[in-house]
C-alpha cells in the first residue's frame, strides 16, 4: 500500500490508500542494474521516505515502486507477465485472492529473515514459503454516528441487524466481482451463515442494499459519514469500509476531533491477510529478498499503520496509541482458510452476482 498524506488517505484499508510511495515508480527491475530492486503493488503502497532511505543506505539497494491499480487489477495483471516480470517482488495480495497467483506460479519460494516473529495465524503456504506475511486488516461495516443520533436509531450490531426493516435503504456495499471489501463482505457473509449465505443476499437486497463498483465511490460518495461524503451531503449512513476508517478520520480531520465520527459494526468483520512474494523469472532476486527481508524487519512493520492504516504482523511490532484506540482489531472477526477460499471463491462471486445485480 502506498501514501502521500492529504485528504484521499480516507481511502483507507488493505489495498485502499492513495498516497504516493517513496521510491519513484518505473518498469520492472531492469536486466545490468543489479542495485534497482523493484516492487509492484497496487494503488494503496506507502512508507515513510526515512525508512525507505534506510533501507536503501543499509542494503544498497535503491527502490523503485510501480503502482499498479487495485489489488485485483495488480494480481491478474502480474499473473499474465510472471514470464516477463515488471519487477522482483509483488505487494499486495490478499487472502481472498491468494490461491490465484499460487496456482499460477506467480511467486518462487524464499523464507524471508524474521519470518519466525509473523504471528502464527497470518503465516501462509506452510513449508514452501512462496509468500511473507505483511499486514493485516478488518473488512467491516462503518456506521454514521451523527445520522443514528439524528434518527435516534441504535446502529446495528450484527450481520443479521443489517436485514432488519429499521435498517432499509441505508447499507452501501461494493460489487464482490470489482472490489477486495466487497469481496471481503461476501466472504463474511458465506462464514457467517454457510450454504445459507445466498438466502442471507435475498434478505439484504430485499432491504435495499446498494452495490456500487468500488470502495472510492462507496466510501466517498455514498457514506454519509466520511468527510467527503459529508460535503457531497451522502445519504447512506453504513458502508462496507476497514475498521481502520475511523481512525483516519481522526488523525487526517482539521480540525481533529477527540473521538471518530464514525464507528464500526462489530459482527460484521471480515480479517483480511496482505502477503509479499518473490515474483517468479525475477530480474533481481537477491534485491528481491533483500525487500522482502525489509517489509517484515521490525523498524518497517513499526512504520505501517499511519501509513497504510492495517496493522504489522510481527508480534513485536508497535503500534500507535491514536490508531489503537480509534481502530481496534476486531475482536471475533469472520475468517476462511485459503483452500476454501480458493475452492469457491469464483463460484461464490458468479452467484452473487446473479443473485443482486440481475
Amino acid at each position: 500500500m502506498s501514501i502521500t498524506k492529504k485528504a484521499t488517505i480516507l481511502a483507507v484499508g488493505l489495498g485502499l490508500v492513495t498516497l504516493s510511495a517513496c521510491g519513484s515508480s518505473g518498469g520492472g527491475g531492469e536486466s545490468g542494474d543489479s542495485r534497482t530492486v523493484t516492487l509492484v503493488s497496487h494503488d494503496s503502497w506507502a512508507a515513510s521516505k526515512e525508512v525507505i532511505a534506510a533501507f536503501e543506505k543499509e542494503s544498497g539497494y535503491r527502490v523503485k515502486v510501480l503502482k499498479d491499480g487495485d489489488a485485483g487489477q495488480a494480481v491478474n495483471k502480474a499473473i499474465l507477465t510472471k514470464d516477463n516480470p515488471q519487477g522482483d517482488v509483488f505487494f499486495g495480495i490478499d487472502n481472498t485472492l491468494l490461491s490465484r497467483a499460487l496456482d499460477n506460479g506467480l511467486f518462487q519460494p524464499y523464507e524471508a529473515k524474521d519470518a519466525d516473529r509473523v504471528k502464527p495465524e497470518y503465516r501462509a503456504d506452510q513449508g514452501r514459503h512462496r509468500v511473507t506475511p505483511v499486514d493485516t486488516g478488518d473488512i467491516c461495516v462503518n456506521y454514521d454516528k451523527e445520522w443514528f443520533s439524528e434518527h435516534k436509531l441504535t446502529p446495528p450490531a450484527s450481520f443479521d441487524d443489517l436485514i432488519e426493516p429499521r435498517y432499509k435503504n441505508l447499507l452501501v456495499t461494493e460489487n464482490a466481482a470489482t472490489s477486495s471489501p466487497g469481496l471481503g463482505f461476501l466472504l463474511g457473509t458465506a462464514a457467517r451463515y454457510g450454504d445459507g449465505w445466498p438466502e442471507y443476499w435475498k434478505k439484504l437486497k430485499a432491504n435495499g442494499v446498494k452495490v456500487v463498483d468500488g470502495w472510492e465511490q462507496a466510501y466517498n460518495e455514498e457514506f454519509s459519514g466520511s468527510a467527503a461524503g459529508r460535503k457531497a451531503k451522502a445519504d447512506r449512513p453504513l458502508v462496507v469500509s476497514y475498521a481502520s476508517s475511523p481512525p483516519a478520520e481522526v488523525i487526517y480531520a482539521d480540525p481533529r476531533p477527540d473521538t471518530a465520527p464514525t464507528g464500526i459494526v462489530p459482527g460484521t468483520c471480515f480479517r483480511q491477510v496482505e502477503y509479499a512474494g518473490l515474483l517468479s523469472n525475477a530480474k533481481n532476486p537477491e534485491g528481491g529478498k533483500a525487500l522482502l527481508d525489509f517489509l517484515i524487519g521490525k523498524r518497517f512493520q513499526d512504520d505501517m499503520p499511519l501509513n497504510m492504516f492495517v496493522y504489522p504482523v510481527r508480534d513485536d511490532a508497535k503500534v500507535p496509541a491514536d490508531f489503537a484506540r480509534f481502530g481496534p482489531q476486531a475482536e471475533n472477526p469472520q475468517t476462511m482458510d485459503p483452500d476454501e477460499i480458493a475452492g469457491h471463491r469464483d463460484e461464490w462471486v458468479k452467484s452473487w452476482t446473479s443473485l443482486v445485480l440481475k
